[in-house]
């Protein structure tokens, strides 16, 4: 998938955005209570099968992560839904359009965060932004993106003097100067270190709180964990599962390991009912159990699971 600014993305943009009146989710067709739908989802390359009738629902107002290896058809999917790329066979809606046939309206109501280039290096932070919101029919105060971003410091500051963190928090800000009611993220943090990715976490989760539905594909499973209100695991083209980042692959339902440490060594016990065995325990350590662990699968040890299985 293509991710930030290259060349040729203001003419893009431009398409994108037009100057036409955007409109709200739902009213152009589709099903109102989602903000995209797709039902029997096939691509193929020549011979291979890239999206094998892939079925989705994301709901307006959540943050929805895709997981899948390389090559499971994450991207290609992704890309039909932006409307970079044509299907082969089923039914897409996104924010209400089929994304094949989107117009300048539709086109303005969604948001990408690509990757970056030196194109606009000599561009202040400032410059950029304000360029890019008149591209749009009704785009958030460029200012106000500054602020919520976090680059009020670096507002003067040209592009190319940007740490890699702080210009990750710029191509987003290009995603939503726009005001999008659909953000897609790929892999938005990769190379950041483990601050700046929590702080660009609370970016994505002020921007749900805005009311942004965010589509995510990240190959870091702790994000998924901290930022998903559900997420999907895709494979050889075909949605393996789709549920909350804790119930995902019956999280919940695994056997927990539950630990404790104590003069006489290590303990452990595997148990169906672990609240029951830690009350126990608690019960014969005085109310402090020492040491103690509950350890159910991890979400990645789930996820790796259904890849070996699929």
């Amino acid at each position: 998938m293509c991710s930030g600014l290259f060349t040729g993305q203001a003419d893009r943009v431009r398409t994108r955005a037009g100057r036409g009146t955007g409109t709200r989710d739902g009213e152009s067709g589709g099903n109102a209570d989602t903000a995209v739908r797709v039902r029997g989802l096939v691509k193929r390359y020549g011979e291979r099968l890239a999206v094998d009738g892939l079925d989705l629902d994301i709901f307006p107002g959540e943050v929805f992560a895709l997981l899948g290896p390389n090559g499971a058809g994450k991207t290609t999917t992704v890309e039909i839904l932006e409307g970079y790329r044509r299907r082969d066979e089923g039914e897409v809606s996104v924010i209400g359009a089929d994304p094949a046939h989107g117009d300048l309206a539709w086109r303005a109501r969604i948001g990408i965060v690509l990757q970056s280039t030196a194109e606009t290096a000599e561009l202040t932070v400032a410059e950029l932004i304000h360029h890019f919101a008149g591209y749009y029919p009704d785009p958030r105060d460029p200012d106000d993106v500054i602020v919520s971003v976090g680059l009020e410091d670096k507002r003067d500051a040209r592009t190319r003097s940007l740490s890699g963190g702080q210009r990750r928090r710029l191509d987003v800000a290009l995603g939503i100067v726009g005001n999008p009611r659909l953000l897609f993220l790929d892999e938005p943090t990769t190379g950041f270190d483990p601050q700046a990715r929590r702080s660009f976490w609370d970016l994505v989760r002020a921007l749900r709180g805005d009311g942004t539905t965010i589509l995510l594909t990240t190959h870091y499973l702790d994000e998924a964990q901290a930022l998903a209100d559900r997420v999907g695991v895709i494979d050889k083209g075909r949605l393996l599962a789709v549920d909350t980042p804790d119930r995902l692959g019956g999280r919940l339902a695994h056997r927990a390991r539950v630990r404790w440490h104590d003069d006489d060594g290590d303990h452990e016990e595997i148990t169906d009912t672990p609240t029951r065995l830690v009350t126990e325990l608690g019960d014969r350590y005085g109310g402090e159990v020492p040491q103690l662990q509950v350890i159910r699968p991890s979400l990645e040890d789930v996820y790796l699971g259904m890849l070996e299985e699929s």
